[in-house]
């Protein structure tokens, strides 16, 4: 045979045979044994490669079909299973330097047509070449054929990123694959400026835009996962590691520093050795500067790469020495970007925003760089280097000062960082800085307003800390006094500021606050307050300079009794000056009698503003320094005397403010009264104070408080009735029409406490009013609300209903809970609105007094009042109780007669919202006539009214959801029992019960639904409770049950009925679910009854047998309704349950013996060995439904306990089996069985308690059988992980005598099992979290149970095996939290449980632990952005779990000292590779701190000694805290500890 193939060659050298033959040969010659060729592998390579390079080469014309094809060849002969083993097995097969050269130009081709159709071909060949190294060595060998290749694939990546299409993962594998060959090239070459020129010929400009689209790129769907989440990080690293090694290598640091430094700065350094003629600044330069793409991208991607480069070069070469080379380099940087231009001259107008944006972010992470870097010493810059640096920051500063760009945070950020490096490079400029990043700047978003209020606020720290506040503020006064830029000026204090601001006062002398106030007070006298009248731009400066004066005496630190006199006499004549050169002028600016017209002028409307809030303020601080400091005088009381008997007794404003008469000051209320703005708001708060200071007296002068109250109220009821508001900042001064409602809102609910008992009734329905009405009103904007810090109407009405307050104003709860029914109410159809009769109209109604319960207890005792009085009170009482009976009876009536309010969707809807608004009261709280309304409301809603046939039927079973849920908060309150003053309990009952069996026949579409679950759980909730409290009570128990269940027997669903499968399915399980109720609350209280009271227990028990009778019937009833291959409907199971615990309590009870024909008849057993079959048939296939079940896991334990029931042989493996084919279904995830744990752990405790011992052997059996390798190479990965969960859950049952002896010599069989199937999951991503981390628990779990019985050390240590097997990285954080806990858990219960084989295996212990520190480590490195909070507290838990641990083995491990500095040296080591995250760091810390105590002397000196030099400083840092925080702290503890 082989002679008949030898003649393979010829054909194949030969130009009369066919391409489609030679094809068909070569690939025939590749895989057959029968041909035999002298060194054939090679031959066929050789010859495939000759062809190509032929045809690239122009020798020999080719169609397209042929030459793809033979690419193809090559792909499959260089990816083939046959050439990897020859050459595993040593044998030489190469391939030509031509076919790179042909590969590299096949990709130069793709790149210059600008499509990628037909190279993938191509790049799996680049990709099968570089990945195996006997074919590599033809890039290898020559590097120029490697970076023309990187090169090509870089330009082909950028092209397909730039483009619309979805990214694939071919190219950018080859391309990661290819960067790795490069850089391993690279580190190995040994001439640096050869490195240097090939990286900046060829690489740097297509690696600078492959990493900027890489970061830009907006990554979707259609774009591969692999490349979005690890491909293009990875390729992003590896352009920032090769651009090191390529740019920055040490040998390059002298020609850097030539070109860098000036002339004479070098020549005494350079020592007359020749010029390099290397100018590598200059060549990047230039290739920066020259377009590597379009030019539309090109400043974006120069603007990334200056911040990029300047790192690696800092990186490579900062120290302390190289600061002033490192200088130059960042300004020769900086001369890359557009905004250098500036500088030269160039236009403003030829940048755009976006390029504005990119550029200032550049210089944002440059400047940054060099303030991490300490790059920029003051001083050494002054006094060595001549301020060159000073000078070009000084530079750059007036450039951004010049160019103002407000709208963009980088230019704050940028303009913050020159501050925090000198703030003398700002301060010549300090007056525009203020103007154009302060005062004048119009900032709207949030982003941009966050770096403003970071640059004011280090303005305001410097400046503090230089005590030079005073400066600053002259240079704010000097702005704010300029001509305006805008006619209206933004607040100079946002509510952020403010903050800042009062940080500061805090910390500066009382003198240069009080300078400042003087300052501005003058300038407001002389210069302002003159020239204001007529005048808008003085008019707005004067609110400018008030809002100061007011933001720093709010803000400073209040006058005591230790602040030195001459503050105290300074601050009296202060505010003396104050009052007397600027509020009293502005008095009788004001008070000049105005026309219509003139009032509405701006300046009239701002000078107001201004005159109210100094005012205010004025009185504000006047009265605090009054109250906190015994040596202040006020000036009100040089007049105090003068004041007359009238004014002083009607709190005028004489009795406030000095030197302003009554007359004047009506005049200026009723001139700030009509603008809705800061004057009219600084009223109101006039008027709180006045009631603050009236309180404040020895009688309190209830008259004057009433008006003030009523005052307050007034002044905002016009604006609150038109309903349109703004979010108002918390800024006094910066309140406009729209804000003004917001603002007055606030102030009413912010002191509701002080308002309320001084308010008529009328304004507290009026309160109450506006209050429900702006909750509709922020319900129907939920959606639309902004998440920022700004104050709304919706927010503060929400905040209120939220608070704890609101119970405790009894009146206002009263009066919310009245307009609420009033709403409800309105909602219903007119016609029923207009009948009195109905219980909602007559509980609506406004003649009955139903705030007279609160205040009642509230009015004085007067002996001598008339007895009529005190009658016509309780008459006022009994009123609101007979009209409460009234409206019971009535609702009773209605719902016998069946005379229901139909309501459209629309209505229900409203009705829903209103019943919203109600779950936010405090329902429990309320007084027991509230309680009454409450209750009758709600019952009204259920049993008086029903929906249309048109409305949506899950909307109205969340309605009734709703209503049944209000109902139960009601019954957890303490006045619950106040509705059976006006009921009967069995009327509530059966109205309840008769409503919603009439409403059930609608919901035969919606039964599988969520809602109608939910809605059967709060009627069962309600029916529980409402028949606990009846029982609880113990008046017309027996009368109460009795009529209730009569009831529900005549209630019976329609057997015989044709259609009643369908029509009576829903109204069944609502008689089943209330029979459930009854027999459930019945049989627990039979339960918990002491023995002394049989007396209630016979009477209960005789009422349980007929419920259960009846019960019974409408089990079986249900079942035969249900087809035979129909499943359980989930409300039948619970009631079965609660069935058969009855039955086996009432055996119980009568004290029969336990059989089960002694207490159950045999109809009865029959039904539950029916139902119990069914469950087992229906169970493993019922993964998805949870409710299910749960319900049937506990009807099983409770059967389960009662072994008579089940007398067939092997009955408790069956039910194992059906939860292992449960366990193995497709629904099944751990989250699944996390939720089912407990019910499933307690029918194996039933079923392993009773069963025999043959039965346990063979549930060890079906284990085991799980447990078994075959399970998981078949992809059965399910049936693992029911065995791990049955492993589990048979560790939570009790065992013993002969099963314990079973499972437990077993156990080396199972721990064997469970690490060689964590060896096979581990390769499989997938299964980590559904098999990997339940073996983690099963096996932690296992040992721990096995304390004590686990006796050979060996099957203990195969733990370990388990856990260096388990993966701990390249997770998701979620799957990454629970492997760690899992691995945790094993090593503590080995630490715990089996301390003498933790000896024994101690390198496989730290071995184990020490990935645990090093996983902990990568996760909580530093980032950028830590994103997702929840996912940084999992790493958080990490990170305080190996603390605990290092804890442990410092306190418990006495052998493991001898480890001590082995551990410590791995900490280091891994320390030293990665930045971590403060709070991770100081986990880790405090923990090895505790190994460190172990270290002796020695330890530490061989640690010294020993580590790497770069570690080796790390760990001195480590050891150095460690001396100076822990050690210290814990010789003092120990000075302490007996």
């Amino acid at each position: 045979m082989a002679a008949i193939y030898s003649g393979i060659y010829l054909k194949l050298k030969s130009a009369k045979t066919s391409w489609e033959e030679k094809l068909k040969l070569a690939h025939f010659a590749w895989i057959s044994h029968q041909c035999v060729l002298p060194n054939k592998e090679q031959v066929l390579l050789d010859w495939v490669s000759h062809a190509l390079v032929s045809y690239y080469n122009k020798k020999s014309e080719l169609e397209d079909e042929v030459v793809e094809k033979l690419w193809a060849y090559l792909d499959n002969v260089i990816h083939s299973r046959r050439l990897q083993n020859l050459l595993k097995s040593g044998k030489t097969i190469g391939l030509s330097f031509s076919i790179a050269q042909v590969i590299n130009e096949r990709l130069s081709e793709a790149c210059s047509q600008k499509t990628q159709q037909n190279i993938g071909t191509v790049l799996s060949c680049s990709s099968g070449i570089l990945s195996t190294p006997s074919l590599s060595i033809i890039y290898t060998a020559k590097c120029e054929l490697l970076v023309d290749l990187l090169s090509k694939l870089s330009k082909l990546a950028c092209q397909q990123l730039a483009s619309d299409d979805a990214v694939g993962s071919q190219l950018f594998s080859v391309l990661q694959l290819t960067f790795a060959q490069y850089l391993l090239i690279q580190r190995q070459q040994t001439n640096p400026n050869r490195v240097f020129g090939q990286v900046t010929s060829h690489l740097l400009q297509p690696c600078l835009l492959l990493r900027h689209l890489l970061s830009v790129r907006s990554w979707t769907q259609a774009d591969d996962n692999h490349v979005r989440q690890h491909l293009s990080r990875e390729i992003r690293n590896q352009v920032e590691t090769l651009l090191q090694a390529g740019l920055f290598q040490p040998e390059l640091f002298s020609s850097y520093k030539e070109e860098l430094l000036p002339e004479q700065e070098f020549q005494e350094k350079k020592k007359g050795a020749l010029k390099s003629l290397l100018l590598p600044v200059n060549t990047v330069q230039t290739k920066l500067g020259s377009g590597c793409c379009e030019p539309a991208l090109h400043g974006a991607v120069v603007a990334g790469s200056v911040s990029l480069l300047y790192k690696l070069f800092l990186d490579s070469y900062c120290k302390a020495e190289n600061h002033l080379v490192c200088f130059h380099m960042l300004s020769r940087l900086f001369g890359c970007l557009r905004l250098s231009g500036l500088q030269q001259g160039v236009r403003e107008d030829t940048l755009s925003s976006a390029d504005w944006s990119t550029d200032l972010l550049a210089l944002e992470q440059l400047l940054n760089l060099v303030l991490s870097s300490d790059i920029y010493n003051v001083a050494s810059d002054r006094i060595r280097h001549k301020e060159v640096q000073f000078g070009f920051y000084r530079k750059l500063a007036q450039m951004l000062i010049r160019h103002s760009q407000a709208s963009i945070p980088a230019w704050f950020r940028c303009l913050k960082l020159l501050m925090s490096l000198n703030h003398l490079i700002v301060e010549p400029d300090l007056d525009d800085l203020v103007a154009s990043a302060w005062i004048d700047a119009k900032v709207s978003e949030p982003r941009t307003n966050k770096p403003q209020e970071a640059l004011i606020n280090t303005m305001f720290q410097t400046y503090s800390k230089l005590r030079q506040f005073p400066r600053l503020f002259e240079e704010v006064l000097t702005v704010i006094c300029w001509p305006a830029a805008d006619e209206l000026r933004p607040p100079v204090f946002s509510a952020g500021l403010t903050v800042k601001l009062r940080e500061c006062l805090l910390e500066l002398p009382p003198s240069q606050i009080l300078d400042i106030l003087c300052l501005f007070v003058e300038k407001c006298q002389t210069l302002i307050i003159p020239a204001v009248e007529g005048s808008a731009d003085m008019a707005l400066k004067l609110l400018s300079v008030s809002s100061v004066l007011h933001a720093f005496l709010f803000n400073m630190r209040s006058l005591d009794d230790v602040t030195p006199s001459p503050v105290v006499l300074r601050t009296q004549s202060l505010l003396a000056k104050m009052q007397k050169g600027v509020i009293q002028p502005l008095m009788e600016l004001l008070q000049a009698p105005r026309g219509e017209e003139e009032k509405s002028d701006l300046w009239l409307r701002k000078a107001s503003d201004s005159a109210l809030l100094l005012v205010y303020t004025w009185v504000e601080v006047d009265t605090l320094f009054g109250v906190s400091c015994s040596k202040y005088v006020s000036p009100t009381a040089e007049i105090a005397a003068a004041v007359t008997e009238p004014a002083a007794r009607h709190w005028g404003i004489s009795a406030f403010l000095p030197g302003v008469e009554e007359q004047c000051w009506e005049r200026v209320m009723e001139l700030a009264d009509s603008f809705a703005s800061t004057s009219k708001y600084c009223l109101e708060l006039l008027t709180l104070q006045k009631m603050k200071m009236i309180l404040m007296q020895t009688k309190a002068d209830l008259q004057a408080l009433q008006h003030a109250a009523a005052f307050i109220l007034e002044s905002g009821r016009s604006s609150m009735s038109r309903g349109e508001s703004e979010p108002w900042d918390g800024d006094i001064s910066a309140i406009r029409d729209l804000t003004y409602p917001t603002a007055h809102w606030h102030l009413v609910i912010s002191n509701l406490t002080i308002l309320l008992p001084y308010i008529s009734l009328k304004d507290v329905e009026y309160i109450a009013n506006v209050l429900l009405e702006m909750l509709v009103l922020a319900k129907a904007q939920e959606a639309a609300t902004d998440q920022e810090p700004s104050i709304s109407i919706g927010k503060i009405s929400l905040g209120l209903m939220h608070s704890s307050f609101l119970p405790e104003m009894k009146v206002l709860h009263c009066a919310f809970l009245t307009s609420l029914i009033h709403q409800i109410a309105r909602v219903l159809p007119t016609a029923a609105r207009d009948s009195v009769d109905l219980p909602l109209q007559l509980l609506a109604a406004d003649n009955i007094p139903w705030h007279e319960e609160i205040l009642a207890p509230c009015r004085p005792a007067d002996p001598l009042e008339e007895p009529s009085e005190n009658k016509l009170l309780k008459d006022e009482l009994s009123l609101s109780w007979k009209t409460l009976e009234k409206v019971a009876q009535c609702i009773v009536l209605l719902a016998k007669n069946d005379c229901p309010v139909i309501l459209k969707e629309s209505q229900l809807e409203n009705c829903l919202g209103l019943l919203e608004i109600a779950s936010l009261l405090k329902l429990d709280s309320l007084l027991p006539s509230d309680c009454t309304r409450c209750f009758l409301v709600l019952l009204s809603l259920l049993v008086n009214t029903r929906a249309s046939v048109s409305c949506s039927k899950l909307l109205l079973l969340k309605f009734l959801s709703t209503c049944f849920h209000l109902l139960r908060c009601l019954q957890a309150g303490r006045n619950a029992n106040s509705v059976f003053k006006v009921f009967h309990a069995s009327d509530v009952l059966e109205a309840v019960m008769t409503s919603q069996l009439t409403a059930s026949k609608n919901f035969t579409d919606v039964l599988t639904a969520p809602v109608w679950v939910q809605y059967l759980q709060e009627v069962q909730a309600f029916l529980e409770n409402f028949l606990q409290m009846i029982i609880e009570r113990r008046q017309s128990v027996r009368l109460n049950l009795e009529k209730f269940m009569s009831f529900l027997v005549s209630c019976k669903p329609d057997v015989g009925a044709a259609k009643s499968k369908d029509s009576n399915a829903a109204a069944g399980q609502l008689l089943l679910m209330a029979f459930t109720t009854l027999c459930h609350v019945v049989t627990l209280y039979l339960q918990q009854l002491p023995e002394k009271k049989l007396q209630s227990a016979d009477v209960l028990s005789a009422l349980l047998e007929p419920v259960v009778l009846q019960m019974v019937r409408t089990v079986e009833h249900g079942l035969q309704s249900n087809t035979q291959n129909q499943p359980l409907p989930v409300a039948f199971i619970p009631s079965v349950t609660t069935l058969l615990k009855a039955d086996l309590s009432h055996g119980v009870k009568k004290g029969w013996q336990k059989e089960p024909s002694g207490f159950l008849e045999q109809p009865r057993i029959k039904l539950y060995q029916k139902f119990y079959s069914q469950i087992l048939r229906e169970l493993p296939f019922a993964g998805g439904n949870l409710q299910f079940l749960q319900s049937a896991l506990q009807f099983l334990t409770v059967f389960c306990s009662v072994p008579e029931l089940y007398p067939g042989k092997e009955a408790a493996v069956m039910v194992v089996f059906a939860i292992k084919k449960l366990l193995t279904g497709p629904a099944i995830t751990t989250q699944v069985i996390q939720s089912m744990e407990m019910e499933l752990t307690e029918v194996l405790v039933q079923l392993l308690g009773n069963c025999s011992a043959e039965e346990f052997y063979t549930i060890m059996r079906l284990v085991l059988q799980g447990l078994e390798m075959k399970n998981v190479w078949q992809q059965k990965a399910k049936e693992v992980l029911s065995a791990v969960t049955l492993t589990k859950l048979l560790l939570s049952c009790p065992l013993s005598g002969d099963k314990e002896k079973a499972f437990w010599f077993a156990s080396p069989q199972i721990i064997t099992a469970l690490a060689m199937q964590t060896k096979e999951a581990c390769q499989d991503q997938s299964l980590i979290s559904t098999i990997v981390v339940p073996i983690l628990e099963t096996v932690a779990a296992l040992l721990r149970q096995g304390e004590g019985v686990l006796l050979n050390p060996h099957h203990v240590a195969l733990a370990f095996s388990i856990l260096l097997t388990v993966p701990l990285d390249h997770l998701k954080t979620e799957d990454y939290h629970n492997v760690f806990l899992g691995v945790h858990e094993v090593l503590f219960s080995i630490v715990q449980c089996h301390p003498k084989v933790l000896l024994k295996a101690a390198p496989s212990f730290l071995n184990s632990f020490h990935r645990l520190v090093v996983s902990v480590m990568h996760e909580g490195r530093q980032k950028g952005d830590r994103g997702n909070t929840d996912e940084f507290e999992d790493i958080l838990k990490c990170a305080h779990l190996v603390e605990r641990m290092y804890t442990h083995i410092a306190a418990e491990m006495e052998d493991f000292t001898v480890f001590s500095a082995f551990i410590v040296a791995q900490y280091v080591t891994e320390l030293q590779k990665v930045t971590l995250h403060p709070a991770v760091k100081n986990h880790l810390t405090e923990g090895i701190y505790h190994i460190l105590d172990l270290c002796i002397e020695r330890d530490i000196k061989f640690l010294n000694a020993s580590l790497p030099a770069g570690v080796r400083e790390v760990f001195k840092d480590l050891y150095n805290d460690y001396n100076h925080y822990h050690k210290t702290k814990k010789q003092g503890e120990e000075k302490y500890t007996a």
